[in-house]
């Protein structure tokens, strides 16, 4: 049973709340046609499946960083930024036209960008995409992945960067 509420969800509050959950930072990355670097900063990836391996993130439908993505094709690079990138996060989060003019990267096995200092990167093709709302969810299967040379996690929460320690192993 559905239950329904004559009350709409105001956006702002909506955000207010969902942003007491802390939210890793990635950054999708990949080339365009003419072989230049292009991304957007992400906080809505999670992984999907173990068996395919699959990833997924939350784009905005009206984002242009998603759409040169999506004109690139269908290969994209995750990458897991470190507590030291919020600098990166942010440089990739703004609209210009070369966001990775001081951002070190290398190519993964597929040519996509990654990024120096990520804790992880994990080299995609899209198997999926959904409507979601004013979003799309792109459920990419995972052909490579790596642990990178950072170490500690960027976080997101409350509308703030921030980090996390783990107390001791786990459970």
């Amino acid at each position: 049973m559905r239950l329904t509420t004559n009350e709409a969800i105001d956006p702002a509050r909506f955000r207010q709340v969902l942003g007491h959950y802390p939210t890793g930072v990635v950054v999708v990355t990949a080339l365009d046609a003419a072989g230049t670097a292009i991304g957007m900063t992400v906080g809505s990836f999670t992984s999907v499946s173990l068996d395919p391996p699959l990833v997924a993130f939350l784009p905005d439908k009206g984002s242009s960083s998603w759409r040169a993505l999506r004109e690139s094709g269908e290969r994209f690079c995750v990458n897991v930024l470190s507590a030291a990138q919020e600098d990166v996060c942010r440089a990739v989060a703004v609209r210009k036209t070369d966001k990775f003019h001081d951002i070190g990267w290398r190519p993964s096995p597929a040519g996509n960008p990654v990024i120096n200092g990520a804790v992880a990167w994990i080299d995609c093709v899209t198997e999926q995409l959904h409507d979601a709302g004013d979003h799309q969810i792109v459920i990419g299967r995972v052909e490579h992945l790596q642990l990178g040379d950072g170490e500690t996690p960027l976080l997101f929460h409350q509308g703030a960067y921030g980090t996390f320690a783990p107390h001791g192993p786990a459970a």
